[in-house]
């Protein structure tokens, strides 16, 4: 199978197999809302997943720091055989992808430009509010990609720190998570908006405080569900959706404690498989850094 460049890729790419694997990464268990979608639209596919839950949380990590992590990772799961990989991490997506499609020639998909797809069709009064992590927001990515599109609309953006370590612990609800979300929130409900892009993917584990808070006149937009759809698009232009039979067990990975994702990551969305999670040593040093 061999991959026609698409235009959110820089080169031509590599022939692959059908059966080989998707890779998916994030910091931490976030990633497991994408993960979870390819399972419901691409039940055949096999995924490799990889969370960096020693690093975690990334927003208020240097750029360089987080292009360089993204670049291990990626390496990683080109080594064990990724056909295409899911940066399901709004961070990096914003600030290492350009860097990565430039070295990498396998299809490297991110969350930003799929969930401001979704939020421009969602939108009716043109008010679109972006949640998400200090270096994401800093980035200004969903606005820019917001605004390219052509289209009059307002975009309305707040960084939301505590957000990824309470999902990192399994706290999605309660009078704590309810605080913490009003606050978050105050700003862009006082801005009109009618849209919010959730812009990390450990937020739409905190969707129905989100939602209960905004009210019923705010559409969120969960990016997954259309990085999947343009996951499935680049493998059916390349031949390298996998067929209903044969497929094998997930592969879990983190660079932390896997029983702790282990415990997190069957609370929010159930998987028994995590159970196998494993702890990987992969080499995070710039090169050229004594050991």
């Amino acid at each position: 199978m061999v991959f026609r460049k698409k235009k959110h890729l820089d080169k031509e790419l590599k022939a692959v197999l059908p059966v080989q694997p998707v890779g998916v990464f994030d910091s931490g268990v976030g990633g497991l809302t994408v993960a979870r979608e390819i399972t419901r639209q691409l039940p055949a596919e096999t995924i490799i997943y990889f969370g960096d839950t020693a690093h975690v949380p990334y927003g208020s990590r240097p750029v360089d720091e987080l292009i360089h992590f993204a670049d291990t990772i990626v390496g990683f799961l080109i080594a064990r055989g990724a056909k295409a990989i899911v940066d399901a991490c709004n961070t990096t997506s914003a600030v290492a992808l350009p860097y990565l499609r430039q070295k990498y020639s396998i299809p490297i998909i991110g969350v930003i430009e799929p969930g401001v797809e979704a939020a421009l069709q969602a939108t009716k009064n043109g008010r679109i509010g972006v949640i998400a992590t200090e270096a994401t927001i800093a980035s200004d990515a969903h606005r820019r990609a917001l605004l390219s599109r052509g289209k009059e609309v307002q975009v309305f953006t707040r960084a939301c720190p505590p957000f990824v370590p309470l999902v990192e612990a399994g706290i999605v609800a309660g009078p704590r998570v309810e605080g913490v979300v009003a606050e978050c929130l105050e700003s862009l409900l006082q801005a009109g908006i009618d849209t919010l892009i959730l812009g990390c993917t450990h937020y739409p584990f905190l969707a129905p405080v989100i939602q209960d808070l905004a009210g019923p006149g705010v559409t969120l937009v969960d990016p997954a569900a259309a990085t999947v759809r343009e996951l499935k698009s680049v493998l059916a232009a390349g031949g390298g959706l996998r067929g209903p039979h044969g497929s094998r067990a997930h592969e879990f990975y983190v660079s932390g404690d896997p029983r702790s994702f282990n415990e997190v990551g069957f609370k929010l969305i159930g998987w028994p498989e995590l159970a196998g999670t494993r702890k990987l040593a992969l080499d995070f040093r710039e090169k050229g850094t004594p050991g």
